[in-house]
């Protein structure tokens, strides 16, 4: 069995029911808008977020569920798949999960209207229900990747990144969402303020460690659908990067700072990079402050007690830290 699919078992029923409701929470008068939703839904992903929202309340309420929980779920994924179409528009981004993406097909006007329309069904889905608690939740989320974006977009002209502050980036711009559908999880089955931090904690860990997997990606020469220097390639600077500008003599760092401003298209310059990063040490690095914030998570989860959920977040975890892709 795959991990998605086992990490998916003990909540295998809500994710089917909740995959109508959400479909339900995306209609509209509008022909036009339905026909891309239904294009959305088609082409949906592994849809992690929805069951973090489900795994983590049913860990914290000892199995119990609440509709609140499937509405949580819904405003997560209505606000990640906005955030999503929106990304598409700012990246100038023709393809998608292997698919043609919103922009590449309606252009880009129509996809930032379904964008804004995403999130304003979000909104409203808790605002409908008075689900304020979940609705501020994922509101501070919307704020950080909006501040951990343009702070990155600020950082990357300078390449003057430092690791305090690549962390801040990367809280903001990855973990915080995750950070949202744990907290959500726990807010919807009626948790104290006390655990629904700790879970917001526990996702925020998991989302750092998911987004320095991804940087790790860049260093790799397996097939993972995304092609090896791509970040430097784009002058964005993920840690193993920013470790070895931190360690290198002043001469090396000039160099690499000179080849991802001006040589980030030249492939041999780019091979060149990866492979000082490699020789100096920055995957090992980056590997064990992964390792560090799974650690951390993992340790969250021990207070609580044994379950089937429990352990498809610690399945979850593993996952995250170990996935090809």
């Amino acid at each position: 069995m795959k991990p998605v699919e086992l990490i998916k078992l003990p909540i295998k029923n809500e994710m089917e029911l909740f995959e109508k409701k959400f479909k339900d929470s995306m209609q509209s008068n509008v022909p036009l808008l339905n026909r891309i939703t239904y294009y959305i839904i088609r082409r949906k992903g592994k849809q992690m977020r929805p069951m973090f929202v489900f795994l983590v309340a049913k860990m914290v309420s000892d199995g119990g569920f609440d509709e609140r929980t499937y509405r949580g779920a819904s405003v997560v994924e209505l606000i990640h798949t906005a955030t999503l179409v929106h990304d598409d528009v700012v990246d100038d981004s023709n393809r998608r999960r292997g698919f043609f993406s919103i922009n590449a097909l309606w252009k880009n006007k129509i996809a930032v209207l379904v964008g804004d329309f995403l999130l304003s069904k979000g909104l409203l889905l808790s605002i409908d229900n008075s689900d304020f608690d979940l609705l501020k939740l994922i509101s501070i989320a919307v704020r950080e990747m909006s501040e951990g974006e343009l702070l990155q977009i600020e950082k990357a002209r300078k390449l003057d990144i430092s690791e305090d502050i690549y962390f801040d980036i990367i809280r903001q711009k990855t973990a915080t969402l995750i950070a949202a559908c744990c907290g959500i999880g726990a807010a919807s089955v009626g948790a104290n303020e006390e655990t629904v931090q700790q879970m917001r904690k526990f996702g925020e860990y998991i989302g750092i460690a998911f987004q320095i997997k991804d940087d790790l990606f860049d260093y790799t020469e397996e097939k993972i659908g995304k092609p090896t220097g791509i970040d430097i390639k784009e002058q964005k600077m993920t840690l193993p990067l920013i470790y070895t500008l931190n360690t290198c003599s002043k001469k090396d760092k000039n160099w690499i700072i000179n080849s991802v401003k001006k040589y980030n298209r030249d492939k041999v310059r780019v091979k060149e990079v990866i492979s000082f990063v490699k020789n100096h040490g920055g995957i090992e690095y980056t590997t064990s402050k992964m390792n560090e914030y799974k650690n951390k998570a993992l340790a969250i989860l021990e207070q609580y007690p044994n379950s089937e959920y429990k352990n498809s977040l610690k399945t979850m975890i593993d996952y995250v830290v170990e996935r090809k892709i």
